[in-house]
């Protein structure tokens, strides 16, 4: 049976997997069906907790329906042997030149998930490889040269993890060809290809065409080969890498998009007799195009194209008496109108049109396509590389129930559906399972209304509406909805790069006008109150916005829940992104942050972020206007926020907190840095303005928890404690320039309406405060527990806060004076586990290097308790700071 696996061989044409579906449980080779038998765990979110381990074998009347569907009727017969799922091997072109040195960029996933997996690359002696120029990204943790592998950051994890690096390699040269082996691989995860490899110098010699194979190990459940996988690489001379320029801009008149196109060729040279061919009926027929002009070397530029055609180019090369065609590219001149191409502005159900429209588009290079006035329903849309969306002003977008299913995945998510509380390990139970690590709607990413994943160059732009729908769900229980009923993201993007979602920008800054209770633009001659140049959104669901592992996104011009405020939370959450613009937003309602910034384990390992350029947010929340938290699996840093104007906010106006061992720093409030300040910030009706803290949840890959009762404050406590991670600092973290008053929880979520305080509204001091771990158990004996860095206290450090004026309700008692807050832990992380704070100005505790400069602090009603405590601080500077209009004195700060 091993002999048959090692040597039994499967024929892949050119591109014929799809990594939107799984691969397929059979093969056919001449005649012969081929099944493979074996085992592997697979997890939807109906599987029972020990129910994950399952048959590979597909079932026969399953079997029959693929076999139709897929065209085949000949069946000679039927084996099966027992072996791993057959991968898919695909590769970025279909044919290359020979003898030249070409770029090509191979994509493999295995036929199933699996721990420590090994995989072999066999290439032929016809190709000569430059492995020094090799590029390689693991389950899309990001390329780097294959040389680097090895070091290649793994992600923050707990001690003692199994894995200390993504993966290693070994090159070895046969009679045959060369293999490459890639080893130590964790492939639980599935986040599109396992492995990207691109060769970057090859050169084809002599061979008309060559085989490239591939097979890969399972280790679990049971130990299996693949069997191979074979594809074969058309060779030719002449022109083969013709390409069809990315589109990246229009000028807003879209009436000129696409009248002409850039094409592109590393073979492309003035002295080369080039001739350039059009066809408009698919290749049936061709004509000499002549309006072209050479740019530049390796590149043309087409000129007088007809809008509503689509052409198909093709290079012709003289070389003596000899011609030669380069391969083909298409071209779709203008933009695509939804309504001409059979879908219907009616509100019915347009979804399986409207994704075989955009695969087509993507397919002819990219392009736009329009959707004008009227309704459109949507379950899922699939959005594709280099297409963007255009919502004209009346034109609706509408979500439908539904929607794709939550992806399976090799690991349950149901330990954490049992929640989280000080004493509940279950989340913890397997430290390696990635789905227990953050809330359930961060976990899955294809139940959206929008769903991209491992793609580049997308827009969804406009002035129109885009609605959930009511479609959407919120709950973090909803998993066990029924399965029409598990959509929660409007817009769901996974290690996506390049995407813009946003209004018509009209050069302005947004602000708010509180007298009137409207945003507006600060434009040169006035204030402009219309809000026609935005993209409007609502009914989001648990997030509007989720991006995770996804870079360079800019997010503009949006007005969210105008229209309804309803089926609302999470606005724009960002996981483990990097250069990242917000700019411009008006969220009238929402019950969860607005700006949110993380670090997760959704992908199945953490990922730094860094680079945010966010201005001018403006909105009412039942949560935190901004947030970094509360998943902070990894590192944040180089975030830049100006003009905020916080309208309510049941939790914080301005919100930091490392949960799972994040080192967050260099954070600014109102810096300038994204451009002028042109007001300054203002906060209303939050609960707190300030809450920046670190607790010990520990989310993150490989964190033990250890159930421990000690004492803190005379006061017994019993819960879980990570034990084998360490926790979070933050550093580097300057607030300026704002105004903050009426502080009390006053958002409008629960009223509708923004009440007056009362007296009975929840309040908080402004809060500031590290972590320290427990010392002494409940019979008074030291613990002892050592964390991997050695620390037992992450403190904030470098901490700034300059011109800021605070105005509080007051009320507070004498006894509120000697309080003394909790320390946060596993299911303590939020603003009111501080319970009452001794200050009712600023409260900081493990604090090293503090700075508080030309600040303002009065009550507008008597309060006992300190204008400012400090507990556990060092290196404090302090310059014009007033107290009820009074210089500060040092009996006005309490020291602990």
């Amino acid at each position: 049976m091993k002999a048959k696996v090692a040597f039994g061989t499967v024929f892949l044409l050119f591109s014929v997997c799809s990594y939107a579906q799984e691969v397929k449980r059979w093969t056919y080779d001449d005649g012969v069906v081929t099944l493979y038998s074996g085992t592997t765990r697979r997890f939807t979110v109906d599987t029972p907790i020990d129910s994950g381990i399952c048959s590979t074998l597909i079932p026969r009347d399953a079997l029959e329906n693929e076999l139709k569907q897929n065209g085949i009727t000949s069946v000679k017969r039927t084996r099966t042997i027992k072996a791993a799922l057959p991968g898919c091997l695909t590769v970025d072109r279909e044919t290359v030149t020979r003898y030249a040195h070409e770029s090509l960029t191979f994509h493999f996933t295995a036929g199933q998930r699996t721990p420590n997996s090994s995989v072999e690359f066999h290439f032929p002696r016809a190709m000569r490889i430059n492995f020094d120029k090799a590029l390689i990204n693991i389950i899309g943790r990001g390329a780097v040269p294959l040389k680097s592998l090895p070091d290649q950051y793994m992600g923050r994890t707990g001690q003692n993890y199994p894995y200390d690096q993504v993966g290693n390699y070994d090159i070895r040269r046969t009679n045959r060809g060369t293999v490459l082996i890639l080893s130590g691989l964790d492939l639980r995860p599935q986040n599109g290809p396992d492995i990207s490899l691109t060769l970057d110098d090859v050169v084809m010699k002599g061979a008309s065409d060559v085989e490239i194979s591939v097979r890969y190990t399972v280790t679990q459940p049971e130990p299996l080969n693949s069997p191979v996988i074979r594809l074969r690489i058309k060779t030719a001379f002449g022109i083969t890498d013709l390409k069809k320029e990315r589109i990246s801009s229009f000028s807003g008149d879209l009436s000129r998009f696409g009248k002409s196109v850039t094409l592109r060729s590393k073979f492309l040279d003035t002295s080369s007799g080039l001739a350039l061919q059009a066809s408009t009926d698919d290749g049936s027929s061709w004509e000499l195009w002549d309006d072209w002009h050479m740019d530049n070397p390796g590149s043309i530029v087409v000129d007088g194209l007809n809008g509503g055609t689509l052409y198909t180019f093709r290079i012709i090369k003289r070389t003596g008496h000899k011609q030669q065609y380069s391969n083909e590219v298409k071209h779709y001149c203008g933009v695509m109108t939804a309504t001409d191409f059979g879908i219907s502005p009616d509100g019915s159900d347009c979804t399986d049109k409207l994704n075989g429209l955009l695969k087509d588009l993507s397919s002819y290079g990219g392009g736009i396509l329009l959707f004008p006035a009227g309704e459109y329903a949507v379950r899922t849309v699939h959005l594709q590389n280099d297409v963007w969306l255009y919502v004209e002003k009346g034109a609706v977008i509408r979500g439908l129930p539904g929607a794709d299913a939550p992806e399976t995945t090799w690991f349950s998510d149901r330990d954490y559906r049992s929640g989280l509380s000080p004493t509940d390990s279950k989340p913890y139970r397997d430290p390696e399972n990635y789905m227990t690590k953050q809330d359930v709607g961060h976990t899955y990413f294809h139940n959206a209304m929008f769903f991209a994943e491992r793609l580049e160059n997308i827009k969804i732009l406009g002035t129109g509406r885009i609605s959930g729908g009511g479609a959407l769900v919120t709950s973090d229980k909803v998993m066990n909805n029924p399965p029409e009923k598990r959509a929660d993201k409007m817009f769901s993007f996974k290690l996506c790069k390049g995407i813009e979602i946003g209004g018509v920008r009209n050069g302005h800054d947004l602000w708010y006008d509180l007298s009137r209770n409207e945003p507006y633009y600060i434009c040169e001659n006035g204030r402009n109150y219309s809000t026609d140049n935005m993209l409007h959104i609502d009914q989001g669901g648990h997030f509007a916005l989720l991006a995770t592992g996804s870079d360079v996104m800019d997010v503009h011009d949006i007005c969210f829940g105008e229209n309804d405020s309803s089926n609302a939370r999470d606005i724009f959450d960002f996981m483990e992104c990097s250069t990242i613009s917000v700019r411009n937003i008006y969220s009238k309602l929402s019950s969860d942050d607005i700006v949110k910034l993380g670090s997760d384990c959704s992908l199945g390992f953490t990922r730094k972020a860094s680079g945010y350029f966010i201005r001018n947010i403006i909105g009412d929340t039942n949560c935190n206007l901004f947030q970094i938290g509360s998943e902070t699996a990894d590192d944040i840093e180089d975030v830049y926020v100006d003009n905020i104007c916080v309208l309510g906010a049941n939790k914080a106006g301005f919100s930091i907190s490392t949960n799972d061992g994040a080192h967050i720093r260099h954070i600014f409030l109102n810096s300038g840095r994204t451009g002028p300040l042109h007001s300054r910030s203002v906060m209303l009706r939050t609960s707190t303005p300030f809450f920046l803290s670190i607790s010990n949840r520990g989310r993150t890959l490989g964190a033990d928890v250890e159930r421990i009762c000690f004492q803190e404050n005379r006061t017994l406590r019993d819960e879980l404690l990570v034990t084998n991670a360490s926790i979070g600092k933050i550093e580097d973290v300057h607030i300026t320039h704002i105004d903050v008053s009426e502080i009390y929880g006053g958002s409008a979520y629960k009223s509708k309406l923004w009440n007056d305080y009362d007296g009975t509204q929840y309040k908080a001091t402004p809060i500031f405060a590290g972590y320290r771990l427990p010392e002494f158990d409940k019979d008074g004996d030291k613990i002892g527990i050592t964390l991997p860095d050695g620390r037992n206290t992450g403190y904030l450090e470098k901490l700034s806060i300059e011109d800021v004026s605070i105005t509080v309700k007051g009320g507070g008692s004498p006894e509120d004076r000697n309080t003394c807050p909790p320390e946060l832990g596993v299911g303590r992380y939020n603003v009111k586990d501080f319970m009452t704070q001794p200050a009712y100005g600023l409260w900081f505790r493990h604090v090293k290097g503090l700075t508080i400069k030309d600040c303002r602090i009065r009550s507008e009603t008597y309060d006992a308790r300190w204008p400012i405590v400090f507990d556990d601080v060092t290196g404090v500077i302090l310059s014009g700071i007033t107290v009820e209009d009074e210089p500060v004195r040092q009996d006005m700060i309490g020291i602990k």
